[in-house]
């Protein structure tokens, strides 16, 4: 062990002190207050991965954002937790006393800045003059996408919030276009694509009426091991052991930076990886970190 780096198990100490005294902030007067402004989670639409087998013709076709999920309940802009994003007052102003759903978004490739700028409790308003909320769709009103979609559209043309924005929507009718606009999209430094059913009510359940579609596909899993590293790691993370929400372990190694293997995510945190498909025993094939997920 080199005189340059502080050990991994030092480390290991110090990150475990400090999830320690950060759990303990949660009896603090100012987390309580926190969590008393809390709501509860937001009834949102969930998407399951793009299969070739659909009817593509009855889809609308959008970019995949890569921002945060946002409620707007007409009053605030709320978060996939049910926590309260600390938007200032200007930025709102103009929004509409309708149920919007949609993604606060800082421009392509800015995924991390936005993560900084919407979790802090008070807001940077040079940050958010940088910031839109892409809206997509009408979660509490009645109707299919189509008529959502063309009531949306009413809906913000007749605001002059410059930062509420329409998603574009976008027909195809054969699978090859698709795919071709999909690799315009990701060459541009986007994430993917999204697709809605047009006869498709809004509800909250995992279906086939709301499909994502990327080059590979990703998904989110706990932290609750660190493993040491080996070789030029030595010293530090050699990879993480993650658990997903249906209890399946497996271990992580790739994806990571210089930095994040010094600072690896914190036991206990909430990771999204990307994976190509599933082994035959379900564990997911070339399992690659890509960020922690800092959603309030």
């Amino acid at each position: 062990m080199t005189a340059q780096r502080f050990s991994y198990k030092y480390r290991k100490l110090v990150s475990l002190l400090i999830n320690t005294l950060i759990a303990t902030l949660v009896l603090t007067p100012h987390t309580l207050l926190y969590a008393a402004e809390a709501l509860s989670k937001p009834a949102l639409m969930l998407a399951n991965v793009y299969r070739s087998d659909i009817d593509l013709e009855k889809y609308w076709v959008s970019e995949k954002y890569d921002g945060v999920r946002a409620f707007w309940n007409g009053h605030q802009l709320v978060s996939r937790q049910g926590n309260i994003y600390r938007a200032p007052n200007w930025f709102t102003a103009d929004f509409p006393n309708t149920a919007i759903d949609g993604e606060l978004w800082m421009g392509r490739g800015k995924f991390d800045a936005l993560s900084g700028a919407v979790r802090k409790q008070s807001p940077v308003e040079s940050e958010w003059k940088t910031i839109r909320f892409m809206a997509f769709d009408l979660p509490e009103t009645e109707g299919n996408f189509d008529y959502r979609l063309g009531l949306l559209k009413q809906i913000i043309s007749n605001t002059s919030s410059p930062y509420l924005h329409l998603v574009v929507q976008r027909k195809f009718s054969d699978e090859l276009t698709l795919m071709n606009y999909l690799d315009e999209v990701i060459e541009a430094g986007g994430e993917g694509l999204m697709l809605h059913l047009a006869s498709a009510t809004y509800h909250s359940n995992r279906s086939d009426d709301l499909l994502k579609l990327k080059r590979h596909q990703d998904a989110e899993a706990t932290v609750i091991e660190h493993l040491p590293g080996k070789g030029k790691y030595t010293g530090m993370l050699g990879a993480i052991l993650v658990e997903t929400n249906e209890g399946l372990r497996f271990k992580i190694g790739s994806g990571f930076s210089d930095a994040e293997r010094e600072t690896p995510p914190p036991i206990g945190s909430v990771i999204t990886y990307k994976y190509y498909g599933v082994s035959s025993n379900g564990t997911p094939r070339f399992a690659s970190f890509l960020r922690l997920r800092n959603e309030i």
